[in-house]
């Protein structure tokens, strides 16, 4: 367990705030002393304690505080905890998760303690992120006016909005990405698959291999390993031809649905039996004329841009890894070839 412990001296009756604003706070360390009637860090601090701890819950340090307005002549040492955090880019608060107390009523305390004093610092979200093996924490935390933003395998974020205004904290993810595999082979034989689990309206049907792009995985690459994983077949990224945006799949999530071109690097199948009942190579005009296809709009259109493509007659979307300034990192831009819009084809 880490609090920021802030032993200070309290000379009664004084109340001046050394200006107006408060500096931000960039990293509030554990066991930091505090002198005076502000907090010392290099980038960090709080108003005088002794307003500061008239907005403090009904805890301990109350008795301390009250005896020494009692008495204007004298002054005490009082013992401020913090819990241990940073500093967001939007004037908010990230909680470290792997300080927080292990005990139910200390965590209830210092919890308390510390929104109450990141109002008086004019802070605006709060980001607290419990793991599993701290899961007797949610509910007291949900008590102080904690609510759940999103939950992932090991953790749960709850956030705090103190503004008496709209929340402005961005909401959890809203998508999920699914990818599919366009690969056709020098015989014009497409890549196709049979799934065992699918919804009955479409089993029994030959399409191309799809699935789910994994955390942090790039777009492409996504289609480059369901491919193999679901036939075996080793393929290279060639271009984005098209994607689908749908609402309300699933738990009522957004989807969207990338088709990309890629080109085999192998041809001799190995399924994977856990998902998949068949795959094989087959004749590009056989796989177009399966009615299902033919009915649908939306996979008719598809695969009208995926032969389109074949033919040279449509261009799709090449990936371009450039870095940018706003984030410091590498990353995917997903257009037609930048080396030819640079020489005005």
């Amino acid at each position: 367990m880490a609090f920021t412990r802030a032993p200070t001296s309290l000379p009664s009756l004084n109340y001046a705030f050394q200006g107006n604003k408060y500096p931000s706070m960039a990293h509030l360390n554990c066991s930091t002393k505090v002198t005076d009637l502000t907090f010392k860090l290099p980038c960090f601090k709080a108003p005088n304690p002794i307003r500061y701890l008239d907005r403090l819950p009904n805890i301990d340090h109350r008795n301390k505080r009250s005896a020494n307005l009692a008495n204007l002549s004298t002054t005490e040492t009082l013992t401020v905890e913090l819990l241990d955090a940073w500093e967001d880019d939007y004037d908010g608060v990230i909680i470290n998760s792997q300080c927080l107390p292990n005990s139910s009523n200390a965590f209830s305390s210092v919890l308390q303690s510390s929104v109450s004093h990141w109002k008086l610092m004019g802070k605006k979200g709060i980001w607290l992120k419990i793991l599993e093996e701290q899961a007797e924490l949610v509910p007291i935390a949900l008590k102080e006016g904690f609510s759940y933003h999103h939950a992932d395998p090991g953790y749960v974020m709850l956030t705090y909005w103190i503004p008496d205004k709209p929340c402005m904290l961005p909401g959890t993810a809203t998508h999920q990405i699914g990818v599919g595999g366009f690969v056709i082979n020098d015989n014009k034989e497409v890549l196709v698959v049979k799934e065992k689990k699918c919804p009955s309206r479409c089993y029994g049907i030959w399409k191309l291999p799809t699935g789910f792009v994994n955390k942090s995985e790039e777009i492409f690459s996504g289609a480059v390993r369901e491919v193999k994983e679901e036939t075996g077949i080793d393929t290279t990224f060639v271009e984005l031809l098209a994607f689908r945006h749908a609402h309300y799949v699933t738990f009522e999530k957004s989807d969207l649905f990338f088709i990309c071109m890629l080109k085999p690097a192998s041809s001799e199948i190995t399924i994977d039996e856990s998902e998949i009942a068949a795959a094989k190579w087959m004749p590009l005009d056989e796989f177009l004329a399966q009615p299902f296809h033919q009915e649908d709009r939306m996979l008719k259109n598809i695969m009208d841009i995926c032969v389109s493509a074949c033919e040279s007659k449509y261009r799709g979307f090449t990936a371009s890894q450039i870095m940018s300034k706003l984030d410091d990192r590498l990353s995917y831009l997903y257009c037609r070839d930048l080396t030819a819009l640079k020489k005005g084809e």
